[in-house]
């Protein structure tokens, strides 16, 4: 099992990702509010503006600080760290 850092050590099994996407238009909107209603939302934004959300074979909902194509690109085995990760550690 690969773990994929979703920001501020924050991990998440690669195997279980079936989405990573841009949090702007409204169905993603309703997507995260209806998660958040079942109980099925994990925030690790650490109180930053959320950039992505990733979706989890679960039916979790997890919302990130990193942009989605940093999301992606951890995913494929790339490693880039994103300016704001930087500035914490």
């Amino acid at each position: 099992m690969k773990l994929i850092n979703i920001g501020f050590g924050n991990m998440v099994a690669r195997e279980r990702i079936i989405a990573v996407i841009s949090p702007d238009s409204a169905p993603v909107k309703r997507i995260i509010s209806d998660s958040r209603e079942r109980g099925d939302l994990v925030d690790a934004t650490y109180g930053r503006k959320t950039r992505s959300v990733i979706v989890a074979d679960s039916g979790h909902v997890i919302l990130s600080a990193l942009q989605p194509d940093t999301v992606t690109a951890r995913c494929e085995g790339k490693t880039e760290k994103a300016p704001e990760e930087e500035e914490e550690e």
